[in-house]
C-alpha cells in the first residue's frame, strides 16, 4: 500500500508510468566497441586497407580476431576454441591465424566466416604466407615444415625435414623459428631454426646456404656481461630475414646481436648491437652500465625486427622492436637507417661491412615511458609485397601494457588516430580512463565536424551494412578521458544509422600547459550547443567552445591573461585544428574536480573534493559564485534522513552530482533557473539563479534536503506532465512570457530514493533491498511514460514507477557487463546503457527492447576490385647469369604436387576470360578460330594438369642446363669485349692517321 500514497506525498497527482509494463522491459545487446581482451598481435592488408587484431584469452574474453576498415566498419572472427591468437595473416581473399593451441584457423575475407581449421601435427612455431600462393608454410617444434593448402583447405604433400639436423646430425633437437619466402624469388626460402638459418631451394629440394653465428673467445658479443668472454658461444637466434633485394640476410639472435650474411656465399660480414659494431672483436665493450658502479644492465630481447625499403628496395632500413638496455630512459622503436645499398657486383668486402657498420643515421621512434614495445606492424602505402615492408609510411606499435601507438615512418612522429584507425582501437590508443555520455541534439551534432590536417588515410576498406534509420532526434555522444590527457568525442549511436561518423578530440595536456599530471575525472557536453567542461584530478576546470581557429597552423606563446576568476587559454588552441572544440578559459579550483555539470544556457558549475563549489557564466566568461558546502551544513531540513551533528563534524563533504532545471520553488509564484547540487553524504543543496541589473545573473542559497547515503542523480521533473524540467533554452526562453513549471526532484542515492518539491523534505521515499544501487537514470519509452531505471550491485537492472516507485520489471546484466564497473555506467533518457565489459571493452544495451543477444557484424570486407600486384621478380643480370625464374604458378605445382587441380581463384579467372571472349568467338568467321579458341573449361584443366605434371620435369632439365648456359654466356660477353677493343684500338689508329 505504501507505493499508492508515494504519489500524493510528493505532490504529484499523475501516474507518469501508468503505460509501462513488464513485457516492455527486455534487455537487446545493440553492439560493442572497444577490444574485449588484451591486444596479442597485429596484421595490416594494403590491398584490401585493413587492419586485423588478434587477441588473448583471458578472464575478460576469449581469444578472437577483429577486421577493422573505413570510418565503423568492423567484423569479430570468432576462433573454433578457446585459445589466444598467436600470429594473423592476411592472403588475398583469406585470413589466416594461428592460436595458442597450435590450431591453424582460415576465414573468408568475402563472408567474414570460418572456413576450415587444421591442426598440423606437432606444435606450431612459426607460420609464413604470400599474397600470391594458395598455400600457409608452418614450422614445427622437431624442426620440420609441412604446407597447408588454403584453397583445397587440405594438407599439401611438401614437407621439408629438419635441415639443420641433416647438417648437424650430432645437434640437439631444435625448433623452427621463423620462416621467410625470398622477396623476389619465391622459389628461395630462409627457414631460421634455433641454432641458425638456412637457404632452402624448392627447385633443388635442397639446402644451398648454412648462417651460423659463433662468438670466439675474448669477443665481447651482444652480451653485457663480461664474465661469459672467455669462451665461444653460439647465441640462440630469434629471427631471420632477408634485405629486401635478398642480396643479404639479417639474424638476430638472443644476446642482441644483429648478424648480416652474405646470401649468396653464406659469409658473415658483420655482427652488431644497436649500440655498437664489429661485436667478433676481442675486447669490446658495449658500454651498457648498470644503475650503480661496477654493474651493467640486461638488455631486452630483440622483440621484432623489419628490413623495410622504400619504393627502391635498394633504400632500406632496420626497424627494431627491443634489444636496448633495460636502464635506458628512452623507450621506443630502434631505426637504422642504411640508404642506398652499394651495388653488389663492383663493391668490396670492406664497401658493405662499413655499410652496416656506419648506417645512415640512427634513431628511436619514441614511445611512452614504463612499456616496452613487443611487436608493430607497419603499414605499407601499397604493396603487400617484400614482406610487408615495402614503402611503410607509418607503424603501429603493440607495448607490453596492451596499448598500442601510431608513428610516423621513419621520422617516428606520433600520428592521432582521431578518424585514422576505427572507434574500437581508440580504447587502447592509449587506455580510456573514464567515459560520460552526452545527448545531444542531431544538428547541433551533424554540424560538429572537425576540420583537423592529417595525413593519409590508413583504413580505407570494407562496407558498412545498412542499418534502421534514425530512431530519436538526439544522439548518444560519448566522451572518452585518455591516459594521455586527450578527450575524444563520438556518437556510439541507438542501433541506428550514424549520420556523423567523425570523432571529435581535444587536447586537455596542451590546454593546461602541461604534459604530466593530467588526469580527467569528469566531463561534461551541453547538448544543445556542444560546449564542453573537463575536470582535472588536480584541480582545473577547462572549458571548450566549438569555433575557428585564427592561428591555424602557427605554434602561438602563451601569454597568461587573468579575469573574474577564470585564466584565458584561447591561445593554447591545437594549431592542427581550423575548426573544432578549441580551449576557452579554464578554473583552478582546491582539490580534485567530484562533479561537473554543463548546462544548455550557458552556466558550467564544478564541485571540489574540498567541498567547494563554482558557478562559471560563459557569457563573460566569470565566476559568479563560489561557496563551500560546509557553510550550509547546519541548514538541512528532513530530521527522519539527517545524520547526527557528530558524524557531520567527522566526515568531510563535497559534491557528487549537480544538475540545473527549471521550476518553481515551494512558496514562490514564478520559475527560476535553479541549481541543485548532491553531496557525498546524502545532502541536497538547492540555488536560485536570477538575472541582475548589470546584465549578469546572482546565485543565492534556497535551501538544503538531507537524504541518506551518496547522491548518485539528480532529475528534475514536471510534476504535470512527467517531463525532464531541466534547463534548457526553450524553458529559460519562457521564463520571459511568465511561463511556470510545476517541478520535483527525484533524486537518487546509494540506499535509496525520493521524490519531493524542492527546498522541502516533504515527499516519497523508498529504500533499496539488501543492495546499492550504482546508476540510475529517469528514462522514457516512447509515449507510454516515464520511469526510474537503476543498475544494482547484484547484477541486475530494475524499472520503478514515477512517482509511486514501484518496482515494474527486473532484469540480469551481470553476464554482460562488469557488476564491478556498475558505477561508471550511463543510462540515457531512451533507455540505453552504455557499460563496461572489460577493462578496453564497452556494450550498448537497451532495456526497452526483445531479449536479443549481439548479432553478427554484417559489414562487409572484401573488395573483389581490389587486386594484388605482381610479384617483384628476380633482375635480368640474375636470369642472364643462369638464375631459374620460378613463377607463384610453379609454386603451385612444387608445393602442392602435380596432381592438385587449378585453384579456385585460377577457376574464376579462367572463367572471366571466357567471358571476355565469348562476343569476340561469335563475331569470328566460322573455322577462322584456333583449336586453342575453341578449347573448353574442362579442357583446359585437362591442360593445365598436363602442363603442371611437366613443370617438374622441366625444371630439372633447366637446372641441368644453368652450368652450360652460365659457361656460353661467359664465353659471349668475352668475345664481344675483345671484338669491342679492337674496334676501338683501329678507331684510334685511324684517327691518328687521318683516315
Amino acid at each position: 500500500m505504501a507505493h499508492l500514497l508515494r504519489g500524493k506525498q510528493a505532490g504529484v497527482q499523475r501516474d507518469f508510468s501508468a503505460g509501462l509494463n513488464p513485457q516492455l522491459f527486455a534487455i537487446d545487446e545493440v553492439t560493442r566497441y572497444g577490444i574485449n581482451s588484451q591486444i596479442s598481435c597485429l596484421a595490416y592488408d594494403p590491398v584490401q586497407s585493413l587492419l586485423a587484431v588478434g587477441t588473448n584469452d583471458t578472464q575478460y574474453g576469449g581469444g578472437q580476431v577483429y577486421v577493422f576498415g573505413q570510418y565503423r566498419v568492423s567484423v569479430a572472427l570468432p576462433l573454433p576454441r578457446k585459445a589466444s591468437v598467436r600470429a594473423i595473416h592476411f592472403v588475398a581473399d583469406k585470413l589466416v591465424s594461428v592460436d595458442s593451441k597450435n590450431e591453424i584457423s582460415v576465414f573468408s575475407l568475402e563472408t567474414a566466416r570460418i572456413l576450415a581449421s587444421y591442426t598440423p601435427p606437432g606444435g606450431v612455431t612459426a607460420v609464413v604466407t604470400d599474397p600470391t600462393l594458395d598455400f600457409a608454410l608452418i614450422g614445427l617444434q622437431n624442426g620440420d615444415v609441412v604446407a597447408y593448402d588454403l584453397d583445397r583447405q587440405s594438407p599439401a604433400p611438401l614437407r621439408i625435414s629438419n635441415l639443420w639436423k641433416q647438417q648437424y646430425p650430432k645437434a640437439r633437437p631444435t625448433p623452427v623459428v621463423t620462416l621467410a619466402f625470398h622477396p623476389r624469388d619465391i622459389g628461395t626460402f630462409l627457414i631460421g631454426y634455433a641454432e641458425g638459418a638456412v637457404i632452402y631451394s624448392f627447385k633443388t629440394d635442397k639446402p644451398t646456404k648454412i648462417f651460423r653465428y659463433e662468438i670466439p673467445p675474448g669477443a665481447q658479443g651482444g652480451e653485457s656481461d663480461p664474465t661469459t668472454n672467455s669462451i665461444p658461444r653460439h647465441p640462440r637466434l630469434t629471427q631471420a630475414l632477408w634485405h629486401p633485394t635478398g642480396t643479404f640476410v639479417l639474424t638476430g639472435h638472443e644476446d642482441s646481436s644483429l648478424v648480416i650474411w652474405d646470401a649468396k656465399d653464406g659469409r658473415k660480414i658483420l655482427a652488431r648491437t644497436i649500440q655498437n659494431a664489429n661485436l667478433g672483436g676481442p675486447g669490446r665493450a658495449t658500454e651498457s652500465f648498470g644503475s650503480t658502479r661496477g654493474t651493467f644492465a640486461l638488455k631486452c630481447p630483440l622483440f621484432r625486427m623489419a628490413w623495410c625499403c622504400k619504393e627502391n628496395p635498394d633504400d632500406t632500413g632496420i626497424l627494431i622492436a627491443g634489444g636496448t638496455p633495460t636502464t635506458s630512459l628512452e623507450k621506443g622503436l630502434t631505426f637504422i637507417d642504411l640508404g642506398q645499398t652499394p651495388v653488389y657486383a663492383t663493391s668490396s668486402w670492406q664497401i658493405l661491412s662499413q655499410h652496416f657498420e656506419k648506417p645512415k643515421r640512427q634513431h628511436i621512434l619514441p614511445t611512452p615511458p614504463n612499456a616496452e614495445v613487443v611487436d608493430f606492424c607497419l603499414i605499407p602505402r601499397r604493396s603487400p609485397h617484400y614482406a610487408g615492408s615495402h614503402d611503410p609510411i607509418a607503424v603501429i606499435a603493440l607495448l607490453s601494457s596492451g596499448e598500442m601507438v601510431t608513428l610516423s615512418l621513419p621520422s617516428g612522429h606520433s600520428i592521432n588516430p582521431t578518424n585514422q584507425l576505427h572507434v574500437s582501437l581508440s580504447y587502447v590508443h592509449p587506455f580510456i580512463n573514464r567515459v560520460e555520455v552526452a545527448y545531444v541534439e542531431r544538428t547541433r551534432w551533424l554540424g560538429m565536424v572537425e576540420n583537423r590536417s592529417k595525413g593519409p588515410s590508413v583504413l580505407k576498406g570494407g562496407a558498412e551494412a545498412k542499418h534502421p534509420i534514425m530512431r530519436f532526434a538526439n544522439r548518444n555522444i560519448l566522451q572518452a578521458a585518455h591516459a594521455d590527457g586527450t578527450v575524444r568525442m563520438w556518437d556510439v549511436g541507438h542501433g541506428d544509422e550514424i549520420e556523423n561518423q567523425k570523432m571529435l578530440q581535444v587536447d586537455v595536456a596542451r590546454a593546461v600547459g602541461r604534459s604530466n599530471d593530467v588526469d580527467v575525472l569528469k566531463m561534461s557536453m551541453a547538448g544543445a550547443t556542444g560546449e564542453l567542461a573537463v575536470g582535472l584530478r588536480a584541480g582545473e576546470v577547462v572549458i571548450f567552445i566549438w569555433g575557428y581557429n585564427k592561428d591555424n597552423g602557427k605554434e602561438v606563446r602563451h601569454v597568461e591573461a587573468k579575469s573574474f576568476g577564470l585564466e584565458t587559454i584561447k591561445d593554447r588552441a591545437e594549431p592542427g585544428v581550423k575548426e573544432g572544440l578549441h580551449p576557452l578559459t579554464m578554473f583552478k579550483g582546491q582539490g580534485q574536480v567530484t562533479a561537473l555539470k554543463a548546462s544548455d544556457v550557458g552556466f558550467v558549475a564544478a564541485g571540489f573534493h574540498q567541498g567547494g563549489l563554482v558557478v562559471i557564466d560563459l557569457r563573460g566568461p566569470a565566476v559568479i559564485y563560489q561557496t563551500g558546502l560546509d557553510e550550509f551544513s547546519g541548514q538541512s531540513k528532513g530530521a527522519s534522513f539527517r545524520r547526527s551533528n557528530s558524524q557531520s563534524q567527522q566526515k568531510a563533504e563535497w559534491p557528487t552530482c549537480i544538475e540545473f532545471g527549471v521550476m518553481s520553488l515551494e512558496g514562490d509564484e514564478y520559475s527560476s533557473i535553479l541549481l541543485f547540487v548532491g553531496s557525498n553524504l546524502g545532502r541536497v543543496v538547492t540555488f536560485k539563479l536570477l538575472p541582475g541589473s548589470h546584465g549578469g545573473y546572482s546565485v543565492s542559497f534556497v535551501g538544503s534536503t538531507a537524504l541518506e547515503g551518496q547522491v548518485i542523480t539528480i532529475a528534475p521533473l514536471d510534476s504535470e506532465l512527467g517531463d525532464p524540467a531541466a534547463a534548457t533554452q526553450t524553458a529559460v526562453a519562457g521564463l520571459r512570457d511568465g511561463r511556470r513549471i510545476n517541478g520535483v526532484l527525484l533524486v537518487i542515492t546509494t540506499s535509496g530514493v525520493k521524490v519531493f518539491r524542492p527546498p522541502s523534505a516533504k515527499g516519497a521515499h523508498k529504500t533499496w533491498d539488501e543492495v546499492f544501487c550504482d546508476a540510475a537514470a529517469v528514462v522514457r519509452y516512447q509515449a507510454a511514460g516515464y520511469a526510474l531505471l537503476g543498475l544494482f550491485g547484484d547484477g541486475t537492472a530494475k524499472t520503478y514507477s514515477i512517482p509511486a516507485l514501484k518496482q515494474i520489471a527486473s532484469a540480469n546484466v551481470g553476464h554482460i557487463l562488469d557488476v564491478r564497473r556498475f558505477s561508471e555506467a550511463i543510462i540515457t533518457p531512451t533507455g540505453d546503457l552504455v557499460g563496461w565489459t572489460g577493462p578496453s571493452e564497452m556494450a550498448l544495451l537497451n532495456v526497452w527492447g526483445t531479449g536479443s543477444n549481439l548479432t553478427r557484424s554484417l559489414d562487409k570486407l572484401l573488395n573483389v576490385e581490389a587486386l594484388i600486384p605482381p610479384r617483384p621478380t628476380i633482375s635480368n643480370v640474375e636470369w642472364m647469369t643462369g638464375t631459374l625464374h620460378v613463377t607463384p604458378a610453379d609454386m603451385d605445382a612444387l608445393i602442392g604436387g602435380p596432381n592438385r587441380p587449378p585453384s579456385k581463384c585460377m577457376i574464376e579467372q579462367r572463367r572471366a576470360e571466357e567471358e571476355q571472349q565469348r562476343p569476340i568467338k561469335r563475331s569470328a568467321a566460322a573455322g577462322s578460330s584456333s583449336e586453342k579458341e575453341e578449347e573448353g573449361y574442362w579442357a583446359y584443366m585437362q591442360r593445365q594438369m598436363q602442363e603442371r605434371t611437366q613443370t617438374l620435369n622441366i625444371m630439372g632439365d633447366s637446372i641441368d642446363r644453368v652450368e652450360e648456359n652460365s659457361s656460353n654466356w661467359a664465353d659471349d660477353v668475352n668475345k664481344f669485349v675483345s671484338k669491342q677493343k679492337k674496334k676501338a684500338v683501329m678507331g684510334f689508329v685511324g684517327s691518328k692517321l687521318g683516315f
